[in-house]
């Protein structure tokens, strides 16, 4: 029962930096935003998040710093994108090569210094109830705070007239604009909540995942996250789901390499990038009905003046 709870414990940590980074890009696909530069907003949050919280000494203030990080990042592909109707997915990429280049000039004086990682939640009584204490009231912050985010998001795009009105956007930009909707203004909003999440995601591996920051240690988490929202058919709920599903293979081929598996290393660490073309191939297979993917996604919008 001890080995179970530790990979329990295990798969919730790899797979909370998925999560919020995929909450994030969802509202912003859901929009008719395609922002590729998952990825590089997650690692310039992890670096500039340790840096805040070696400094401060406070994983909130690091955390802040993360999410700040992961905005101004997005800022510059909102303007690009909305701003000069530059096509999306090549200023997508190009924030990916730009975040990496920065977290590596922002990180460099951090990089073999150490930070007391995010505390875990302890209540007496419950956190020591065997198997499901700590899996449910032993976590950090973040784990709690990613699930509220997913809850957040699925009542907001769902039950609400904005997260109508931003679905809208993504469905046909050109009706909510003959509506009076503001298009863009709607789409950047969601590009900035995509950035905040994101930066949040990556400032949680040096703040919760491991106590030290080191240079390209999102691993290629962003282009997962993205996978994810494909996975997930833009819907909130399958999202938990392909979160929970990754980040089990991500842990599953640690303990496969730490059982001495007769399996090459490589391979076993290729495994989750392998398992996420292999669930991209079933999906277009499986669809019959076309794609449910927002009708506008990818497509600029210039609005007439």
């Amino acid at each position: 029962m001890l080995l179970v709870e530790a990979i329990i414990l295990s798969v919730l940590a790899a797979s909370t930096p998925l999560l919020l980074a995929a909450t994030g890009e969802l509202v912003t696909e859901r929009a008719g935003v395609l922002n590729l530069g998952v990825e590089g907003m997650m690692i310039v949050g992890a670096a500039c998040g340790f840096a805040g919280a070696w400094v401060s000494g406070s994983i909130i203030v690091g955390a802040l710093c993360g999410i700040v990080a992961g905005m101004l990042t997005s800022l510059i592909f909102a303007f690009m994108t909305l701003g000069l109707a530059v096509n999306q997915v090549a200023t997508g990429l190009a924030l990916t090569i730009l975040g990496i280049g920065l977290s590596g000039l922002i990180g460099a004086r951090f990089v073999g210094e150490r930070i007391t990682t995010a505390p875990k939640l302890s209540i007496p009584g419950l956190t020591d109830i065997p198997l499901v204490g700590r899996i449910l009231f032993g976590e950090d912050a973040f784990v709690y705070l990613s699930l509220a985010l997913i809850i957040g998001v699925w009542w907001f795009l769902y039950r609400t007239r904005a997260g109508l009105v931003l679905r809208a956007c993504g469905d046909n930009h050109v009706s909510a604009h003959a509506l009076g909707y503001p298009v863009l203004r709607i789409r950047m909003l969601a590009v900035l909540f995509g950035g905040a999440c994101a930066g949040l995601a990556g400032a949680y591996l040096p703040l919760a995942y491991t106590p030290f920051f080191i240079p390209g240690m999102t691993a290629g988490r962003g282009w997962i996250a993205l996978a994810l929202v494909v996975f997930a058919s833009w819907r909130p709920g399958r999202l938990v789901i392909g979160a929970y599903l990754f980040g089990a293979v991500t842990i599953l081929q640690l303990h496969a390499q730490g059982a001495g598996v007769g399996i090459p290393s490589q391979f076993m660490s290729a495994l989750p990038y392998l398992a996420t073309v292999i669930v991209l191939v079933l999906l277009s297979r499986a669809r019959t009905g076309g794609s449910t993917a927002p009708a506008a996604l990818g497509t600029v919008f210039v609005p007439d003046r």
